[in-house]
């Protein structure tokens, strides 16, 4: 026997407002059938005229409606059996699918969700909310599966408002009560800021990606550009180390010769003069034996009978009393001392080979907290020293520098020889050296050897100076971020050196130590933040 859905097409079980299969069909006067609460509600929204939705028959009075059993019978068998015959959609949770709440059979993806009938519909069964004038009152949002949270509850009502400023999901009544003065926007409106304000967050990040990367590309190219310069700069200062050996030693051979030849020339001019002087000397020595044969006695006849027999012929002489030979000096020694010191001075303004030894000589110092001026604050380790807006309270101490942003170390030094070093890396401002024991403190102070400072500074970021007497412009490639100090006693030097690059950047020679030395440390003023950074007193790896 065929089963009621193979003689019936499912379209005659539909109701023609709803869309679905009846739900306690009903029959109009005109013999058209409803699911009774459709044209119960499509009545409810007419105010005088009650008429048949599909053929527009128009009633003077609403029509007493009764449900009709063999149509309902119908449609109950008719679900019956498509539900024994129809595949089913799963729903399984997480899949992102909302499935429409009316499909009897197949169950299609909801298309929208009615926040007052609190069910999804597809397509099909969205129509009436589409055409229906009561029914297109209703809240319809994008398909949620728990309509539920979409409905105050409070207050019963969808929560298709938000509110700016405490952020969070309102109803009508909840606006009208404790959010009247607040900015208040729809759900749509608040999400399509957001939206906005999302893509142009994701735009800035991928810019800021890309400036990053970009960044990233430029660095390596730089280092790659680097390790080109650092080879380049390698086989150069090789290429010309070794000509300059080469010319040395050339240079030596050949001044070697001309000293030689020199000096073979003073040699034969020495000989020639020593045998000048023999052979008159011979000649001499030959007259004065023929004077020694003449018979001096006491008869004048014969003595002049004897002296005037001898024929005595006077040697061939000549005055040398302004002759003498030359002692020829060279003049190297000045001129090798010179070149000496002329290269010892620029290759340590590279990299002075004598520096790791230099390093032997460190000391361990921390910052004396009794001569440090009552604007700067020391660390409790005493390696760091920063320059502070607020005047500290202090005793006021001989010791202490009153007026300029000044600190010796505790430890002070009256021999032999010292080494530290002090990172001044972020600073725009720094002073650092040595200073005596007996320095004026009080005032404004000028730094100068003859006052007792050997330092120098560095002034608006860049500006390197050595205050000596008059000062003296340092000029560096760039600005060192590690200073290291070397003081030789005895020796009365003072030198400065970027501890990076291992180079010379000043010498103070000839200083004539006489009392207790210091290092000395100025962080100087922070103006307005950019000189905030500490100088910190680093320690000092000695590696042979």
């Amino acid at each position: 026997m065929a089963s009621p859905a193979s003689l019936i097409a499912e379209e005659n079980f539909h109701c023609s407002i709803c869309l679905s299969v009846f739900t306690k069909p009903v029959s109009t006067p005109c013999g058209h059938n409803f699911c009774f609460d459709c044209i119960k509600a499509y009545w409810d929204t007419t105010d005088t005229l009650i008429s048949c939705p599909l053929c527009k028959e128009e009633f003077n009075i609403r029509p007493k409606l009764r449900v009709n059993t063999f149509i309902a019978e119908m449609a109950a068998k008719f679900k019956k059996s498509v539900q024994k015959n129809s595949t089913y959609i799963t729903e399984e949770s997480g899949n992102g699918n909302v499935l429409c709440n009316i499909c009897t059979g197949a169950r299609l993806p909801a298309l929208q969700s009615c926040l007052v009938c609190m069910m999804s519909y597809c397509q099909t069964h969205l129509k009436p909310h589409q055409k229906t004038v009561a029914l297109k009152k209703h809240k319809l949002i994008h398909p949620v599966e728990n309509l539920e949270s979409r409905i105050c509850k409070d207050h019963g009502e969808p929560l298709d408002l938000f509110c700016s400023m405490d952020k969070m999901f309102l109803c009508n009544s909840c606006k009208d009560r404790d959010h009247k003065q607040h900015k208040i926007v729809t759900v749509e409106e608040e999400a399509l800021m957001r939206k906005d304000q999302l893509e142009s967050e994701k735009k800035d990040a991928r810019k800021m990606i890309h400036e990053r990367q970009q960044k990233i590309c430029d660095t390596v190219l730089l280092l790659e550009a680097n390790k080109n310069n650092a080879a380049k700069a390698l086989s150069c200062s090789k290429h010309v180390m070794t000509a300059m050996v080469e010319y040395i030693k050339r240079s030596q051979a050949e001044l070697a010769d001309v000293i030689e030849t020199k000096q073979k020339k003073k040699q034969a001019e020495a000989d020639g003069l020593i045998n000048e002087l023999e052979g008159e000397i011979m000649q001499i020595t030959q007259k004065s034996q023929q004077l020694d044969n003449i018979s001096v006695t006491d008869d004048p006849f014969r003595f002049l009978e004897s002296y005037l027999s001898l024929t005595i012929i006077p040697p061939q002489v000549k005055d040398w009393s302004d002759v003498t030979l030359s002692c020829d000096q060279f003049k190297m020694q000045e001129a090798m001392a010179s070149l000496e010191a002329t290269v010892t001075r620029e290759i340590r303004m590279f990299c002075d080979p004598n520096f790791k030894e230099l390093r032997r000589h460190a000391v361990e110092l921390t910052l004396d907290p009794d001569t440090a001026n009552s604007y700067l604050y020391i660390s409790e380790d005493g390696k760091q020293v920063t320059c502070g807006t607020q005047r500290r309270r202090v005793p006021n101490k001989p010791e202490r520098f009153d007026c300029v942003y000044n600190v010796l170390a505790r430890e002070g030094f009256t021999s032999g020889r010292f080494y530290y070093e002090v990172q001044v890396k972020d600073k725009t401002e720094w002073v650092l050296g040595v200073a005596k024991q007996s320095i004026n403190r009080r005032g404004d102070i000028r730094l100068s050897p003859k006052n007792g400072y050997w330092t120098i500074w560095l002034r608006n970021g860049n500006e390197f100076t050595a205050n000596t007497d008059p000062s003296v412009n340092l000029h560096v490639t760039e600005v060192p971020e590690k200073i290291g100090v070397f003081v030789d006693y005895e020796d009365g030097q003072v030198s400065f050196y970027d501890v990076d690059k291992r180079a010379s950047i000043f010498s103070f020679t000839g200083c004539n130590f006489t009392e207790k030395i210091f290092p000395f440390f100025s962080p100087c003023a922070t103006n307005g933040g950019k000189n905030s950074a500490p100088l910190i007193i680093t320690p000092v790896r000695y590696n042979k």
